[in-house]
C-alpha cells in the first residue's frame, strides 16, 4: 500500500514537472514569430515570455477549476490515477518536443486524466459534459485562430496600403513587441492553470481541501514552474512554428500573435481549456493564407494536424497503462 502523504507529494512534484515541460514545449507559442522576424534575440524573447507567463498565471483560475473538477469525478479518482495522468502528459510532451511538433500540452494532460480515470473506475469516472466542452474547444480554437488571423491581416493590409513598406515594417517591429508580450501573458493565463487544476484535484482527492478552489501557493508554484520552462526554450518547435509553416514579416507576426492572444484571454476567462498551440499555429496559417494558399507549407502543416489528432488518445493510452501498472504494485 502506498503512503498517502508520499503520493500527494509525488503528485505535486510531477504536476510542477509537467508545468515546466509545458513551458519548455510551448515557449514557441509566445516567441516563435518575434524570433523568426528578428524583432528580438532568442535570449531576450524567452526572458520576456517567462516573466509574462508568470504574470498571466495570476489572471484567473476558471480553467484550473474545469480541469480539477469538470472532466472527471474527483471522488472516484485516486492519487495513483493522477500520477499516471501526469506521466502520460509529460511523456507525450517530451516525445513531440524531440520531433519538433507543436502539439497541445493541454490536450496531452486532459488525455492523461481521462485515460487514467478510465483505467481506475471506467466510464462512470468521466464527466461527459466536461469531455464535450473539451472537444468543442478543441475544434473551436484552431478554427477561430485561422479565421481571426486571416481577417486581422486583411484589415491591417487595408489600413496600411498607402504606407511605404519600409515605414510599415519599422512600425510593426515595435508593435510586435506588444503583441508577443500579449501572447506570452495570455499563454500563462491559459496554460499555467492546467497544472493548478491537477494539484487541486489531488488535494481534493486526498481530503486536504474540501472544494475545488485553487490555493495561493499552488498558483504561485505553477506560475514559477511554467516561467522557468519557458526560459529554457523549445528551439525545435520555435523553428517549426516560426520558419517552416510560412515565411513571416513583422506585420504577419503582429497579426498572428494578436489574434491568438485575444482568443486565449477570452477562453481563459470563461474556463474553456483550449490549446494555445492550436490557436497560435492556426493563426499563423490564417495570416499566411492571405498571401496565397501556396504560401503555407501544407506538408508541414499536415504533420502538425496528425500530431494534434493523436495527442488525446496517445497521452490517454500511456496514462491508462501506467494506472494499471501502479494498481498491480499494490
Amino acid at each position: 500500500m502506498f503512503d498517502p502523504t508520499v503520493l500527494l507529494i509525488l503528485v505535486v512534484v510531477l504536476a510542477l514537472a509537467f508545468d515546466f515541460s509545458n513551458g519548455w514545449h510551448d515557449s514557441a507559442n509566445a516567441i516563435a514569430t518575434v524570433v523568426s522576424t528578428h524583432v528580438l534575440s532568442p535570449g531576450r524573447a524567452v526572458l520576456m515570455a517567462a516573466v509574462l507567463n508568470i504574470a498571466g498565471a495570476f489572471m484567473s483560475t476558471a480553467v484550473a477549476k474545469m480541469i480539477g473538477g469538470g472532466i472527471v469525478e474527483a471522488s472516484m479518482i485516486q492519487q495513483t490515477t493522477v500520477i499516471a495522468a501526469l506521466s502520460g502528459a509529460i511523456a507525450w510532451n517530451i516525445f513531440t518536443l524531440i520531433l519538433g511538433l507543436p502539439t497541445s500540452s493541454s490536450h496531452a494532460l486532459i488525455g492523461g486524466i481521462i485515460g487514467g480515470a478510465l483505467a481506475q473506475s471506467g466510464m462512470a469516472a468521466v464527466k461527459l459534459s466536461g469531455l464535450q466542452k473539451v472537444l468543442e474547444a478543441m475544434l473551436f480554437s484552431p478554427l477561430a485562430g485561422f479565421v481571426l488571423g486571416y481577417l486581422l491581416i486583411l484589415a491591417t493590409y487595408w489600413a496600411m496600403f498607402r504606407v511605404p513598406r519600409g515605414s510599415a515594417n519599422r512600425g510593426f517591429r515595435r508593435l510586435q513587441l506588444i503583441s508577443s508580450s500579449f501572447m506570452a501573458f495570455s499563454h500563462g493565463a491559459n496554460d499555467a492553470q492546467k497544472a493548478m487544476g491537477i494539484i487541486t484535484l489531488a488535494l481534493v482527492s486526498a481530503g486536504a481541501i474540501t472544494t475545488v478552489e485553487v490555493p495561493t501557493w499552488v498558483i504561485l508554484s505553477c506560475a514559477v514552474a511554467m516561467g522557468l520552462g519557458t526560459a529554457a526554450g523549445g528551439w525545435r518547435i520555435v523553428r517549426t512554428l516560426g520558419m517552416r509553416i510560412v515565411k513571416m514579416e513583422p506585420v504577419h507576426g503582429f497579426a498572428a500573435e494578436t489574434s491568438a492572444a485575444l482568443i486565449l484571454l477570452g477562453t481563459a476567462h470563461f474556463g474553456m481549456p483550449v490549446s494555445t498551440t492550436h490557436t497560435i499555429t492556426s493563426s499563423i496559417m490564417g495570416v499566411g493564407s492571405v498571401k496565397r494558399l501556396s504560401a503555407v507549407r501544407w506538408g508541414v502543416t499536415m504533420r502538425i494536424v496528425y500530431a494534434w489528432l493523436f495527442t488525446l488518445p496517445g497521452a490517454g493510452l500511456v496514462a491508462y497503462g501506467a494506472t494499471l501498472a501502479l494498481q498491480s504494485l499494490r
